[in-house]
């Protein structure tokens, strides 16, 4: 087999495994349930991984690879000022983690706990991905600093890892209670933490 089918056969697996492990779990799924909503054969499976830990560290890099991506493309690239993008990348969050069906849905709340425990490769690309993703946050808020859009703000790093980790607990709360009113009184308390009016 041939370098580039590989990694397409490869990243098939890992996307076709992502929603279904969303959905249960890393421990509650085998690799032959996978496996078989792939359409790859059951013995191929440490062609593309040596273990399920070598998967499981393989998923979270891909998940948080193009979760960074769209962060990007929410807090630089879209239009408006920092301020407006940074409420604008909650609400998207909001949003999706209050929708039906796995899309959108935060991997790193779904599994942190669970792999932490278990897999220290796991748990490390863990604390890599959320360290990326706070940092993406505190760029766009000293942006936010320098443009006045968030001038209220006195640190960035400390706001953006306070953020984050709101989120992260509002999302596990959303799911405890199936209910939006921690994702909503998140965005009350991100408003207030920016020092941004209600709605604004």
């Amino acid at each position: 087999m041939n370098a580039a089918p590989a990694v397409e056969v490869r990243q098939h697996i890992l996307d076709t495994a992502m929603p279904i492990l969303l959905g249960k779990g890393f421990s509650a799924v085998g690799l032959n349930e996978i496996l078989a909503a792939a359409g790859v054969p059951k013995g191929s499976f440490y062609h593309y991984f040596g273990s399920k830990e070598a998967f499981g560290e393989a998923l979270l890099t891909s998940y948080f690879a193009e979760y960074v991506e769209r962060l990007e493309a929410q807090l630089v690239r879209q239009a408006g000022t920092p301020a407006m993008r940074l409420i604008g990348y909650f609400e998207v969050w909001r949003t999706m983690q209050c929708a039906d069906g796995p899309d959108g849905k935060c991997l790193a709340v779904k599994l942190g706990a669970e792999v932490s425990d278990l897999s220290e490769p796991m748990r490390a690309v863990l604390r890599r991905g959320t360290d990326e993703i706070v940092g993406r946050i505190a760029a766009c808020i000293e942006e936010g600093r320098a443009d006045g859009s968030l001038a209220g703000v006195s640190d960035a790093a400390v706001t953006a890892a306070a953020l984050y980790q709101l989120w992260l607990g509002a999302t596990l709360m959303e799911k405890i209670r199936r209910e939006r009113s921690p994702l909503d009184t998140a965005m009350a308390t991100t408003r207030q933490l920016l020092h941004l009016p209600s709605g604004a």
